[in-house]
């Protein structure tokens, strides 16, 4: 079963900087606009280590810049270590109200502790050298996966009602908050409550198959934080949220294509799989009422149509999905590009600026059938579903030489 142990993590000094200044969205969220944005807020942003930049003048490269400034950080007493190992409580809460209570910790990636944890989706081919080369540079792990645990009553061990130790709120005017948990008390409830039920990986399979490989690696820096004979290397920090409906929002995650032929009727070949009903014309109530009520449907220039499955669609894909089923048609397309959105309004924008010919809105999966999934071993097909909102990077850093 799982370990997941507390770690002494690095934190800003509230009474130094705005932690609302400070933290980023997680790496593959932020476009360089964004990255811009958050760099130029203030000189000790994460992003400045979470997607770093070289520094020509000092003769740095992007991943020496980045460790760089994580040493300087902690040297200005910008970053601070906590006293002792500990746990940390997260809470997320959105503006229309909705809370996700979690818990940061460093779970077990060594061998004995690979298999209780489970992959949720498959992965799309993608280049990991940037992670691991800003993991072998940094020796940290800059920002948590995020672990889905089916520990019933998990939420009850570690959940706060006491001010926060830190608090940011974030670009979408969600609230971060996090509490110290060093009590061992409350760690040794968490720790067994976590050890009951495997791990399903739910965001960061990248930053955990990097992990993985880091781990794997016949020459690194050796420490002694793991404790055990074991190095800090065996250990990943880890978001831990009790998979139930009271603590997920779960998104779909829609398809925008492009590049296709001139001529090609795109309405037929979804008629190959699905009962294809005209919704209405390309107009902002149609769109709106479509993307609003989490419709599964097909969005271009010349109009809007609900898709429903026709029988056998749901056999033929191995799943009834909608990312596995949508895949049957994209698969029989020529020539296309495909990008991927969380969100159907900025899918929608695309078609409308023409820049994408069209949008696939697909219907968010429940949790019961992530559960499900889950307790059968089996992935879901890739960008399936998009949990929300994301941890930020920068509310507690773990190095891998953390003292023991």
């Amino acid at each position: 079963m799982p370990r997941f142990e507390p770690f002494t993590g690095l934190r800003y000094d509230a009474s130094r900087v705005d932690p609302s200044m400070v933290v980023a969205p997680p790496y593959d969220v932020i476009d360089p606009e964004e990255r811009a944005l958050l760099a130029a807020r203030h000189s000790a942003n994460a992003v400045r280590v979470e997607l770093p930049e070289p520094d020509h003048r000092a003769g740095l490269d992007r991943y020496a810049n980045a460790a760089r400034l994580m040493e300087e950080w902690q040297k200005q007493g910008i970053l601070l270590r906590d006293p002792s190992p500990a746990l940390y409580a997260y809470r997320m809460t959105s503006p229309d109200g909705h809370s996700t209570n979690g818990v940061i910790g460093a779970v077990g990636i060594d061998d004995q502790s690979a298999e209780s944890i489970l992959p949720h989706e498959q992965t799309l081919p993608k280049a990991k050298t940037d992670r691991l080369e800003l993991l072998r540079s940094t020796r940290a792990n800059l920002s948590p996966i995020w672990g889905l645990s089916l520990s019933a009553g998990l939420t009850r061990h570690f959940v706060q009602s006491a001010p926060p130790d830190m608090e940011a709120v974030d670009d979408d005017g969600v609230r971060h908050e996090l509490w110290v948990l060093d009590d061992s008390e409350t760690i040794d409830a968490v720790r067994e409550s976590v050890a009951t039920s495997p791990l399903v990986v739910a965001d960061g399979h990248h930053r955990y198959e990097t992990a993985l490989t880091y781990r794997r690696e016949p020459v690194r820096p050796e420490s002694s934080s793991a404790g055990n004979g074991q190095t800090g290397a065996d250990l990943l920090m880890a978001l831990v949220v009790e998979l139930s409906e009271e603590q997920l929002d779960v998104g779909p995650i829609h398809r925008v294509l492009s590049g296709l032929p001139d001529g090609l009727d795109l309405v037929d070949a979804f008629a190959s799989w699905f009962e294809v009903t005209r919704a209405g014309d390309f107009d902002e109530r149609t769109t709106g009422a479509l993307g609003a009520s989490g419709s599964l449907a097909l969005v271009m220039p010349s109009g809007a149509w609900m898709l429903s499955p026709k029988d056998g669609t749901a056999e033929a894909a191995g799943s009834g999905l909608d990312s596995s089923m949508v895949a049957l048609v994209i698969a029989e397309l020529p020539d296309h590009e495909l990008e991927f959105s969380n969100s159907w309004q900025e899918a929608i924008r695309e078609v409308g600026t023409e820049r994408a010919q069209a949008a696939i809105l697909l219907r968010p999966v429940s949790v019961e059938q992530i559960a499900e999934w889950a307790r059968t071993g089996r992935r879901m097909p890739p960008k399936t579903t998009y949990f929300r909102p994301k941890p930020r990077t920068g509310m507690v850093f773990r190095t891998l030489d953390e003292p023991g």
